[in-house]
């Protein structure tokens, strides 16, 4: 019986073993995969087994190479299969699903950390100057990563693990560029770094992240991308336009209550119907719950007042400033959540981590700029709801703030505001997740249009038509007890 073969097996100079293995051939039991590698596999693909073994292969065939260059920093392969190392001599050699590029340059240091089966790995500092070396595209595919995507891998560097990380980075790069002969390397690197770190002029950098930063407005990539897609979305697809719904002042006011009083149910702060009635329309405040009763107070009184939901943003800085004034009247009780001010502290909802603080308002001028593009205002309306959602610039108060911005886009064009009712709160947050995790817009706009229909049926004349029709539509119960009803569905 034969002892069982490994997967991979290395030609030899040595006569026995190389007999050895012919013999291993003619019984079929071995098969050659690539020059000087034979496999005892006999079933899968040379690609799946190349790719499977491929470390142990190179690190065998080329001792002591080093994965360099843009392999170094993208850890592995590229998207087609072009591995880099730097070795004793140049040479190009294709395998099954696989071209591997051999680079003259100097050996590993003490620097470059092992990685595998005789291979090492370039050293951070070693690997960006690497691929900030001059060099002449020969071919489609280069070993050097493109400028940008360097600057922003440094932004990203940055963001994570802050400014100090760049500088030990490029502390690192000065005592290796002598030794590697990349002094040139090294003077674009600092250059980068120093710009990015305000410390010299911006026109040293190409990334829009990295110019951003320098600027003194950092933003999150990942979010951007999102907005995006949301922004694809809503541009490529008419909406339907609604219009506002209520017309006396009654019917105002009372829709405005039923928003605060939803908006706060959201959010955990939970009134009988009746409690929340007296706290909005009589001013009497719980002894028991005073923070509580003054977030619905707070909410009611900006969406009430019909100047201050009208009120237009024509820059960045006006949009802020509503913003900030809007959650510091909001929260204006709650002085350990920091009314008024954006988050100092990184903050997080299950699974979902939002944007850090440094990078909040960056964040929301990229958005707040890609929103001025959209053709109308339920468009703008749905993308603030998710930008400020997204952005989470607050320590608390973000999903009250999130649709007051959003129904402050609807109001100054006479259109019908909405309300998230309780029964439809896991449909909205559901939506604003499927956008958030798993990049489909599609049933944010859905459930939104489908919350501003419901808004536009009710009738809000006085309390008890909304009160009854609220209550026909389920609007009252819980989201696992019941399912939102329009009042069209039922006539």
């Amino acid at each position: 019986m034969e002892k069982k073969l490994p997967e991979i097996i290395f030609g030899s100079s040595d006569s026995n073993r190389s007999k050895q293995i012919i013999r291993l051939q003619r019984k079929n039991l071995v098969r050659k995969l690539i020059p000087r590698v034979y496999t005892s596999n006999l079933i899968d693909s040379d690609e799946v087994i190349v790719k499977r073994n491929l470390w142990i292969i190179l690190g065998h065939l080329y001792p002591g190479a080093i994965l360099s260059h843009r392999s170094a920093l993208e850890g592995g392969p590229t998207s087609d299969g072009h591995i880099f190392l730097t070795y004793k001599y140049k040479k190009t050699i294709n395998y099954a699903g696989f071209t591997i590029h051999l680079l003259p340059g100097p050996k590993a240091t003490s620097n470059d950390p092992d990685f595998i089966a005789g291979l090492y790995i370039s050293s951070q500092a070693r690997a960006y100057m690497e691929n900030l070396l001059d060099s002449r595209q020969t071919s489609s595919i280069t070993k050097t990563l493109e400028r940008t995507v360097i600057e922003d891998r440094l932004d990203q560097l940055c963001r994570i693990k802050g400014e100090s990380a760049l500088n030990q980075l490029r502390d690192e790069a000065q005592n290796q560029a002598s030794d590697l002969d990349m002094e040139k390397a090294y003077h674009k690197l600092t250059l980068i770094i120093s710009a990015i770190l305000s410390t010299h002029s911006d026109t040293n950098l190409h990334s829009p992240l990295t110019k951003a930063r320098a600027q003194g407005w950092p933003y999150d990539p990942k979010r951007l991308e999102l907005f995006s897609m949301l922004f694809s979305r809503l541009q490529s697809s008419p909406l339907p336009t609604l219009w506002e719904s209520q017309h006396s002042d009654e019917a105002r006011r009372l829709f405005a209550f039923f928003e605060a009083y939803f908006s706060n149910y959201i959010e955990g702060t939970v009134f009988e119907l009746e409690e929340a009635k007296d706290i909005v329309f009589n001013q009497l405040i719980p002894e028991q719950r005073p923070t509580d009763a003054h977030d619905v107070l707070g909410t009611f009184k900006v969406i009430s007042n019909s100047m201050e939901m009208n009120q237009s943003t024509k820059d960045y800085e006006s949009y802020q400033y509503l913003l900030q004034s809007r959650h510091l009247t909001v929260m204006a009780k709650r002085t350990d959540k920091s009314p008024g001010q954006f988050k100092l502290k990184y903050n997080r909802a299950g699974r979902t981590h939002f944007v850090e603080p440094d990078l909040v308002k960056g964040t929301l001028l990229k958005g707040w700029e890609m929103q001025q593009a959209l053709p109308d205002a339920i468009s703008k309306a749905i993308f603030q709801t998710f930008l400020v959602s997204e952005v989470h610039p607050f320590e608390d108060g973000n999903g009250r703030i999130a649709r007051i911005m959003m129904n402050a886009e609807l109001s100054p064009s006479n259109l019908q505001k909405i309300i998230i009712p309780t029964v439809y709160r896991e449909n909205y947050l559901l939506a604003l997740r499927a956008l958030s995790r798993s990049q489909n817009p599609d049933p944010l706009i859905e459930a939104l249009l489908k919350a501003q229909s419901f808004s536009s049926q009710i009738d809000f004349g006085d309390w008890d038509s909304a009160v009854e029709g609220l209550t026909r539509s389920n609007a009252f119960e819980e989201s696992d007890e019941a399912r939102l009803i329009l009042p069209s569905q039922n006539s």
